[in-house]
């Protein structure tokens, strides 16, 4: 299973928009996924202690670890992915552990091309995950209303889509030759 997070609470999130393509493009391909739209499960902010016993971070970790690849679909907000991102790794951490990840992300301008670095360092240093070099970068303009507009955009989609099934194929054949 191929675990899509909609990482945006806005109700008209272009973020969610390129998790539902991603989505499709995936099961177009044969994989099962899970949608989670963080909008739909209430975190608390990680603060490190109070979160273990929480209902919902002990499901979301759940989800997360049972995943065989991630995807997450996050807006950029101020040169970086969103709080609701952040706060989401940080509550599910050790959950992520050698799993592999790819991204999409929202931006209204070119300027944060780079803005998911952080995050990669940060899943690759801590948790060892194998995060795809390739990226979903979208731009405003790419969409109309609720829908993508640009065919180069939804290609790069299905080229990510099949770069995960692939990845995650690859590291679960790994693990049964060991």
């Amino acid at each position: 299973m191929i675990l899509i997070i909609s990482c945006s609470h806005h109700p008209e999130s272009r973020s969610r928009l390129l998790a539902n393509a991603i989505d499709k493009a995936v099961i177009a391909l044969g994989n099962t996924t899970h949608f989670l739209d963080l909008r739909t499960m209430p975190l608390p902010l990680c603060d490190g202690h109070s979160t273990h016993e929480n209902r919902e971070v002990l499901k979301a970790r759940a989800l997360v670890k049972s995943a065989k690849g991630i995807l997450l679909s996050t807006p950029i907000y101020n040169y970086g992915a969103n709080a609701i991102t952040k706060s989401f790794i940080e509550n599910t951490g050790p959950s992520w552990n050698g799993k592999p990840v790819g991204m999409l992300c929202s931006a209204g301008g070119k300027g944060s091309y780079m803005a998911l670095m952080p995050l990669v360092g940060s899943l690759m240093l801590d948790f060892h995950c194998h995060v795809l070099p390739r990226h979903v970068y979208a731009l405003t303009n790419q969409f109309q209303e609720d829908r993508i507009i640009d065919t180069e955009l939804q290609e790069r989609i299905t080229l990510l889509a099949s770069d995960i099934c692939w990845l995650s194929q690859s590291l679960a054949e790994r693990q049964v030759i060991k």
